[in-house]
């Protein structure tokens, strides 16, 4: 699976951005999706997952309520809606996909079996 994510800005604190993962190379539908994220001088963290019919979401605490993840089977798309945006926010955020649930495989700390490139999410306050 290739992934393109896309979205990326810079945003004052308190607004929102939407990031879009484009997919192509395989079934799309037979994959769970989500993104992670990664600031400078840190580890990269799960933000959000969505099973592979888009019934089933998960979130890090960090961006409950705020953040909502959604997909397209039809387009081939995963999103991610981001409101009330925080300095903390800052990164650089990834989609991945994996044949297993993306928040059961961050907490097992495993690795989803692909990875787009990333996108930079600036916060400023």
């Amino acid at each position: 699976v290739q992934l393109q994510a896309s979205g990326g800005g810079l945003v004052q604190a308190g607004g929102s951005l939407r990031l879009s993962c484009a997919a192509s190379g395989r079934t799309f539908a037979n994959y769970h999706m989500g993104w992670f994220r990664q600031a400078t001088g840190k580890e990269r963290e799960f933000v959000a997952s969505v099973n592979w019919n888009g019934r089933t979401t998960g979130y890090a605490d960090s961006v409950k309520g705020r953040f909502t993840i959604s997909r397209d089977n039809t387009k081939n798309y995963v999103y991610l809606q981001m409101n009330n945006l925080t300095p903390e926010d800052t990164a650089l955020y990834y989609c991945a996909a994996g044949k297993l649930a993306l928040d059961l495989v961050a907490t097992m700390k495993g690795e989803p079996d692909y990875w787009g490139q990333g996108t930079l999410v600036t916060v400023s306050s």
